[in-house]
């Protein structure tokens, strides 16, 4: 995976600044099937190999793997997949965490090295993109594997079933009109603070709501930790029963999560969610180099 590619090298003397001239970062080298791949692209690729410690020609290295990129990219994107820039952000903190470092930290390594957070941030955007692609066509026909098979390929593999974290979930909002922002936002935070304070558990939201002007309390249900939606997953993760998390600012006001529930699981959704994390996650997979090759076969590719 990204974080055992790099936790041994990431944390080596910074390299040398590598820019290309604005002429070099127009030179198109190769096209991809209309996606245009510049040798300053290449030279950014290079830098990564560099940072991983890879041997060989790595300027044909980097070209190669360019080149898969766009490949991959054409595939994903023709099957109508999007990575919202949410989950590529997350992965990057995911991967600068393990390495002990600040997102700022891995930045700042990343752009001295002349890799840059950008191409490494579109690098991630891939593996998630085409591992869920992959994913969706695990079985020939492309047909998708079900909640049992899923299940058997896990334990097929040794070890028990996996455990999570099942939230049972209510969410408050502190309603603010867009037009009334800038005066109200301030005030409603306060009060949703205030209610926060005052609540033990789920019974007390909804009487506690009614004593106030525009509240509305939402059943959000049961979610599993790794299912929890990307702008609440820190904030919700570890909490238990009865607890709160902090407001946000939303397009709908002031908001909060209240935790009516919070209980270890450990059953068939669960290992079926695991295994259909790790496909997303890793797509060094034959399947996956099957399908590239597949797509390769058809692909244009032209070499200036």
């Amino acid at each position: 995976m990204m974080a055992t590619a790099l936790a041994l090298s990431i944390a080596a003397p910074a390299l040398p600044m590598m820019v290309p001239s604005a002429a070099h970062a127009s030179d198109i080298k190769v096209v991809v099937n209309n996606i245009a791949i510049t040798s300053y692209d290449i030279a950014k690729r290079k830098a990564f190999l560099q940072l991983q410690r890879r041997k060989g020609n790595l300027s044909q290295l980097a070209t190669d793997e360019m080149i898969e990129q766009a490949l991959k990219n054409y595939a994903v994107k023709a099957a109508g997949y999007r990575v919202p820039d949410s989950r590529v952000d997350q992965a990057f903190a995911n991967f600068a965490q393990s390495n002990k470092l600040s997102t700022k930290q891995m930045s700042q390594i990343l752009n001295q090295a002349g890799v840059t957070t950008d191409h490494f941030k579109e690098f991630i955007r891939t593996q998630i993109g085409w591992g869920q692609f992959v994913a969706a066509k695990s079985r020939s026909g492309g047909r998708l594997m079900n909640e049992q098979e899923m299940v058997a390929k896990m334990l097929e593999r040794g070890g028990p079933k996996p455990t999570s974290t099942e939230y049972t979930l209510q969410k408050v909002i502190f309603v603010v009109p867009a037009s009334q922002r800038s005066k109200e936002l301030a005030r409603r935070r306060n009060e949703a603070n205030q209610m926060r304070g005052r609540i033990n558990d789920c019974s007390q939201t909804i009487p506690l709501a009614t004593q106030l002007r525009d509240v509305s309390v939402q059943d959000i249900g049961r979610v599993l930790e790794l299912r929890l939606p990307p702008m609440w997953k820190d904030e919700v993760a570890g909490k238990q029963t009865g607890q709160t998390t902090r407001t946000k600012d939303t397009d709908n006001g002031v908001e909060f999560l209240v935790i009516c529930k919070a209980r270890t699981v450990s059953d068939d959704r669960v290992a079926q969610l695991e295994f259909s994390t790790e496909a997303v996650e890793n797509s060094n997979d034959e399947a996956g180099n099957e399908l590239l090759k597949k797509i390769r076969e058809g692909a244009r590719i032209e070499r200036r």
